[in-house]
């Protein structure tokens, strides 16, 4: 029971939100942009689109392993024991040509100002594999959901 209670949560915390903040790694340094993003009901993937020519996909071309915060702050004192955020572990990778359409669909159902953007040539339709949601809330409380394989 708890399992579907902190799924549901992590559902509602990634539809309640636009953008989150994708956390890549640049020569042993972090590097983060911040990113439009949508989520498979499956809670197993997040997308995003990025154009082909920025460093955030340089960096994921050398090394995929990724982390995306997404929260629901409101940059009130009141966060530090109402605001709930949220790290998702996992790793990025091209979303396959066969695979495109549907995942296009996904991420244009949340993001419909973004079709001629993520339409383009030059723009790169990629998915998290997510292995992981790492949920923090009213201030340290820690919960853990792991994705699994099927």
């Amino acid at each position: 029971m708890h399992n579907d209670a902190l799924r549901a949560r992590v559902d509602a915390l990634m539809t309640s939100q636009l953008q989150g903040v994708l956390a890549t790694q640049q020569h042993s340094q972090p590097y983060t942009s911040l990113m439009a993003f949508a989520h498979t009901p499956d809670l197993r993937h997040l997308i995003f689109a990025t154009y082909r020519d920025t460093q955030k996909h340089a960096n994921l071309l050398l090394n995929s392993a990724v982390s995306f915060l997404i929260d629901n702050r409101s940059n009130d004192p009141a966060d530090y024991q109402h605001a709930v955020a949220m790290s998702v572990c996992g790793y990025a990778q091209a979303v396959p040509e066969d695979e495109r359409t549907r995942f296009l669909s996904v991420y244009l159902a949340k993001h419909p100002t973004l079709s001629q953007f993520a339409s383009t040539p030059d723009c790169a339709l990629l998915r998290i594999v997510v292995s992981s949601y790492r949920v923090v809330s009213e201030f340290q409380s820690v919960e853990l959901l792991h994705v699994s394989d099927r």
